[in-house]
Parts: structure tokens; C-alpha cells; sequence
């Protein structure tokens, strides 16, 4: 059964914009669904950034391990930067802190690394454990010249390992005309080659660390495709 109450935020390959993407629609909930209690996972970091931001804009009160529960100093795929640390990749406390969240918030968004395809160890990678963790999946695509490209690769994965994608949020790294974004990931012919639904694009945010503006970034995507939580939070 497909967990209904998380979501993965993953993306075409690092650096596309998923902490910009995940940072809104966490802003855009807790202004505007107050009710809802929303919890954040990474299940793995290698470098810094990330958790740090999610713990200085969303919860302070947290420690970064509870953001992140498994995380290294080199900024590379997890199995080579474990492997210079001479640790272990442990996804069973990943599991444990995913299902804690899942339990008491009515939303959990998990953070990917890297693409789809990326390596999380040296035998799963992020679409394999979205599989496994039975986790629908939102699809960053960054808008670029090859931006048609990547979501039809990834797409075609994601079919593979069987996950529920909810559909494609186009995101802008740079500012961009609409008549850019329309020439290099044309939403309606993105949607025609992959059967996946865009649900819209994320702007190019000047101030990223600014909550209101994060909040309406989110509010133009079209969020009613994305499975509602399934329960309330129970603690």
C-alpha cells in the first residue's frame, strides 16, 4: 500500500532545485493549512546545506540528526562519501525516524538526493527505495535546454520500479521568461511524452529563504494532485 501521508520530493539530478521546491510547499502548508502538521525528512545528506536550512527556517527545534538521521562531511553520492568515513549506510534508522514522522504529523516530505537514478547505497538507488518505501513521488525538473529529455529518462525509471508519480513541478533556477519556459519544458508536450502531469512551475525566487515568498511560489502549482494524508497525526 502506498504511503499516503509522505511524500518524496525527488528530481532529475542534483542541484535542480528540490530544496527550493520542498522548502515551498513545507511554507505554503503551514501558512495556509495551519491544521496540518507537517514534518520533514533527509533521510541521507553528504555535505552540508540542507537540513541546516530546514532546521534554521521550519524547526529550530529540532536537531539536525532528526532532519536528517544519516549524513557525512563529503559532498558525494553516500556510498562513496560513507566509504571515506568508514561508516555504514544505516537506512534502518531512516526507516525508524520516517515512520516516527509518519505517525505524528498528517504530512511528512521527504527530501531525495541527487536524480532518481542516483545511488543511495551501493546496492538501492533513490528509486529503488521509493519502491520499497512505498512513497508517491513528485518529479523536479529543472526548466533547461534538456529539460525534455531528463523527465522522459526519469519518468521511464520510475515506471519501472513501479512508483506512483504524481506528477512534474517545473522549476526555475534562473529568471526566465515565459517564453523560455515554454521553449525548453513546454508543459503540455512534457505531459504528452511522459503521461505524467505537470503541475506547474516553480519561479525563480530572488529571496529563497523568504517564507511568504516560498509560500506563493507553492500556491500557483496545482497541489490538488497530490494525495491528501490519508490520516490524521495520532500524537
Amino acid at each position: 500500500m502506498v504511503s499516503l501521508n509522505a511524500l518524496l520530493i525527488a528530481g532529475t539530478d542534483t542541484e535542480v532545485g528540490k530544496t527550493v521546491v520542498t522548502s515551498a510547499l513545507l511554507a505554503y502548508w503551514r501558512k495556509y493549512y495551519p491544521q496540518q502538521s507537517v514534518g520533514i525528512l533527509k533521510p541521507l545528506q553528504s555535505g552540508l546545506g540542507d537540513r541546516e536550512l530546514y532546521q534554521r527556517l521550519f524547526f529550530p527545534e529540532l536537531s539536525l540528526d532528526a532532519i536528517a538521521p544519516q549524513s557525512f562531511e563529503a559532498p558525494l553520492a553516500p556510498p562513496l562519501a560513507a566509504a571515506l568515513e568508514q561508516r555504514p549506510i544505516d537506512l534502518g534508522v531512516v526507516w525508524h525516524r520516517l515512520q516516527t514522522l509518519m505517525q505524528t504529523h498528517d504530512r511528512v516530505l521527504v527530501e531525495g538526493l541527487g536524480g532518481l537514478g542516483s545511488p543511495v547505497t551501493d546496492e538501492l538507488t533513490v528509486a529503488a527505495l521509493a519502491a520499497a518505501w512505498r512513497l508517491p513521488v513528485v518529479l523536479v525538473v529543472p526548466v533547461k535546454l534538456g529539460a525534455m529529455a531528463q523527465a522522459v529518462a526519469n519518468v521511464a525509471l520510475a515506471r519501472q520500479e513501479n512508483i506512483d508519480l504524481c506528477g512534474i513541478i517545473l522549476n526555475c533556477n534562473q529568471p526566465l521568461s515565459p517564453e523560455d519556459i515554454d521553449r525548453w519544458a513546454p508543459a503540455e508536450m512534457m505531459t504528452r511524452f511522459t503521461q505524467v502531469p505537470v503541475l506547474g512551475v516553480c519561479p525563480y525566487l530572488e529571496q529563497t529563504e523568504s517564507l511568504d515568498s516560498l509560500a506563493q511560489a507553492a500556491k500557483g502549482l496545482h497541489l490538488e494532485m497530490i494525495p491528501k494524508p490519508s490520516y490524521p497525526a495520532v500524537g
